[in-house]
Parts: C-alpha cells; structure tokens; sequence
C-alpha cells in the first residue's frame, strides 16, 4: 500500500454505523467545553477522546477490486492468523469435508467493514450467540459470538464467511439477507472493536496466502476459483 493509500485510509469518511457513537461523543465534548467549571472538563476531554477514536475506528475507506473474475478476495484488513484445513459451519450446510480455511485477525487499528470475496448470491446466514474470548486463538472460530453467511458463486460452488466477535468486540453487524446478490468487494457488515474474519473457500482450491500476511479487504487476492 502507498503512503497516498495509506493516508487515504486513515482520513477516510465513517461508516453509518458510526452515528450513534459520533453524536454521544460529540455530545460529551459540547457538554465539557460549553460548561465553565473545572471540575466538568474533563467530560469534554474523554468526548473528544472518544470522538477521534470512532471516526478512526469506524473509517470506510473505497477499495478497488480487481476487475479479474474467479478470484477469492480478503473479506477483511487485518493479518492472517492461520490457514489450515477445516469443516465448515455446520448451520451452512455445506457438507463435513474439510477445505481451506483462512482466518484475518482485526485489531483495534484495522478497517472493520466486511466484504464479499467473490461475486454470487447469500443462501444461508446463521447467527450463533457465545464467548468473548481472544478472537486471534483457534477455538475462538467454534466457542464465540459469531455470524455465518454462505455465498453461492454462479458455478453452484460455495464459500463461508464468519464473523467473529474478539475479546474486546460486542456487537457483529450484517447486512447480508438470504437471496440477495453481491459483487467482489462490496460491504456486507462489520465487527466493532476487535474481531476475527474466517473465509472458508471451495472444495478443491487452494488459498495463495500464508500466515502473518497483511490483508486488504476487497483487493488483497486469497485464491483463484
């Protein structure tokens, strides 16, 4: 990524799911700076704190796929915590033999929309209520809070996206419904706070990236279809 990329990211307008916290801070700053006692100020301090934080945190920076199809695309930023053999999500349906599964880990510090891999359609999306334990360890993809979405690619074949909530992360966000389409790269939710992404890919394919590899959700190439 270039140092332009790099600041374009950084200064990037907030996602919509920003709102209510932007208005709270920002509301809290207001309150601190419009009082005149001391003992008040402090509240306009952390508001403005928190302020430059949420715009930070909830940065949606426009990303460009690539224009090559049969790709798998990062559905997240972060690094690739593991690449291993693995089931998939028994709520998906997609059958109990093991295929490739790359997991991205999402700090406080990374962009936290989600977007699709591929181009196709959601055909399931299964939510599992469970643990906040850290999202970087393994068990974290069966023990906590997670939301499961099948695509289906215009083959038939298909692809699992799980959202996982991390130590910090309270609240999973999507947007995805059963039936709708989506292009490569195009947002379907987020993670507030600290969180994991698994992409499991196709029977038969192989990922292209190794573990400690940096991420770009919706342009960084996982694998060829």
């Amino acid at each position: 990524m270039s140092l332009l990329q790099s600041i374009r990211t950084v200064i990037a307008p907030p996602h919509k799911a920003a709102t209510p916290f932007l208005a709270l801070t920002g509301l809290l700053t207001l309150i601190g700076r419009a009082t005149p006692w001391r003992a008040t100020r402090w509240v306009g301090h952390v508001g403005l704190a928190g302020l430059a934080f949420c715009l930070y945190f909830f940065r949606d920076p426009k990303r460009v796929s690539p224009v090559r199809a049969n790709l798998a695309l990062a559905p997240a930023d972060g690094h690739i915590t593991s690449v291993e053999l693995a089931t998939p999500p028994a709520a998906l349906d997609m059958g109990d033999q093991p295929v490739w599964r790359v997991a991205t880990f999402l700090s406080v510090l990374d962009v936290h929309i989600n977007r699709m891999p591929s181009k196709g359609v959601v055909t399931r999306v299964a939510y599992h209520e469970g643990q906040f334990i850290n999202a970087s360890l393994d068990k974290a993809s069966d023990l906590n809070e997670r939301n499961e979405v099948r695509l289906t690619l215009d083959d038939g074949r298909h692809m699992a996206i799980v959202q996982i909530a991390g130590l910090i992360a309270r609240r999973i966000v999507c947007y995805a419904e059963e039936g709708s389409t989506y292009e490569p790269g195009e947002r379907f939710g987020l993670i507030r706070f600290g969180s994991r992404t698994d992409l499991y890919l196709p029977h038969g394919v192989t990922p292209l990236v190794s573990v400690g590899q940096k991420m770009v959700g919706g342009e960084t190439v996982i694998a060829e279809l």
